[in-house]
C-alpha cells in the first residue's frame, strides 16, 4: 500500500513538474493565450511607473519597448508596494504568471501578488 501511494506521489509530482514548464510561454505567443492561465518569461525591455495615469500603474514590456511592446505585465498603484521598484527589471529577464487578458488588442497580465513575478 505504502509503496503504491509513493509511486502516485512520484507521478503526481512528474507530472505537476512538466506541465509546469510546458506551460511557460514567449511574450510573443501570449497572444494565443488570451483568457488563459500562463506564465510569460521574457527580458524587461521597458519599465515605467506611470505615476500621472488613473491608478498610476507600472507597465513592465517584455522582449519589445512600448510603443512596439507585443506583451506588458501591469502592476496597479493598490499593489506597487508588494513589488518594490519594479521598474529596476529593465534589462532583466523575468516570468510573470496570471490570467492573459488582453487590452487594446495587446495581451497583458495584471499582477496583484509578488509571486506572479518573479527572476528567470
Amino acid at each position: 500500500m505504502k509503496a503504491a501511494l509513493y509511486a502516485l506521489t512520484l507521478t503526481l509530482y512528474a507530472s505537476a513538474a512538466s506541465s509546469a514548464s510546458a506551460d511557460k510561454i514567449t511574450p510573443a505567443q501570449a497572444k494565443d493565450h488570451v483568457g488563459k492561465h500562463a506564465t510569460v518569461c521574457g527580458v524587461v525591455a521597458s519599465a515605467n511607473f506611470a505615476t500621472r495615469s488613473s491608478r498610476q500603474p507600472t507597465f513592465l514590456n517584455l522582449d519589445k519597448p512600448y510603443p512596439d511592446h507585443v506583451f506588458t505585465a501591469v502592476i496597479w498603484i493598490e499593489d506597487r508596494p508588494k513589488f518594490g521598484k519594479p521598474e529596476t527589471l529593465k534589462g532583466k529577464r523575468v516570468c510573470v504568471s496570471g490570467l492573459v487578458e488582453e487590452y487594446r488588442g495587446k495581451p497583458q497580465i495584471v499582477l496583484q501578488e509578488a509571486d506572479q513575478l518573479r527572476p528567470e
